[in-house]
């Protein structure tokens, strides 16, 4: 009754015929699925692919280190091997600014009030930024950081929750990095379709497992093994204090 009042309301300036009734219905229906796209909305998505694209980590090494970090560990211009090559205090550093340059538009776009599709697609540009980086020749990072700058940022909590929980559980169980990070999106994908995520959702995350893929694929050649890992770790980092 509520929805026949509002487009009475709407149409009883007009003769209310059967034509102006289906073109209105229509048209909410469309505005529902398919949000208006505005130029902010645009901007938003290109300045956070900028910020995304800034090598925070390379930097750090290159400024404050004296080192390329590209050359210790995986080879990946991310937080992970600023931690090798300096350490706890810059490692935290640079994943502090890797998860912030995430978040950052994130937020900005949902304080202006824009549309789930229009936040989803400002978080993927980050993502995107990070990991085709333009002033790393498109080399950039894994983008598990920035990912989870992303999801911190985002209206729906329960996203973040559960690719956090999967992370640390592959982490716990996988005893392949490139598996244990393929979880996260794959795990998540399916949590989103239990639950009747909605469709923007849905073709988010499939974008960030898609990603990942990418940027993990030549770990990705063998089957994941699975064991206990926390007591491996835990003597490492015993080895290393």
């Amino acid at each position: 009754m509520a929805e026949f009042g509002t487009l009475y309301s709407k149409c009883s300036c007009y003769p209310l015929d059967r034509n102006r009734i289906v073109i209105y219905l229509i048209g909410e229906h469309w505005q529902a699925r398919f949000p208006i796209v505005e130029a902010s909305d645009f901007l938003l998505v290109f300045f956070a692919f900028w910020l995304g694209a800034i090598p925070f980590s390379v930097l750090i090494g290159r400024w404050f280190l004296g080192k390329d970090i590209r050359r210790y560990g995986d080879g990946n211009p991310g937080c992970g091997n600023v931690f090798r090559a300096g350490g706890r205090k810059w490692g935290s550093v640079a994943l502090i600014l890797d998860i912030a340059k995430g978040a950052v538009f994130v937020f900005w776009a949902r304080a202006l009030g824009a549309p789930d599709a229009v936040i989803m697609a400002v978080g993927l540009g980050a993502i995107l930024g990070h990991a085709f980086s333009p002033f790393l020749r498109m080399r950039g990072g894994k983008s598990v950081a920035v990912t989870f700058g992303v999801l911190i940022a985002l209206p729906q909590q329960d996203i973040l929750i559960a690719f956090a929980l999967l992370m640390v559980f592959g982490f716990l169980f996988i005893e392949s990095d490139a598996w244990t990070t393929m979880l996260g999106p794959a795990g998540t994908m399916v949590y989103l379709a239990i639950t009747g995520a909605g469709a923007w959702q849905l073709l988010f995350m499939l974008s960030v497992m898609v990603l990942f893929a990418i940027k993990q694929f030549s770990g990705l050649g063998t089957a994941p093994r699975f064991r206990l890992r926390l007591a491996t770790w835990l003597q490492t980092r015993g080895r290393e204090g």
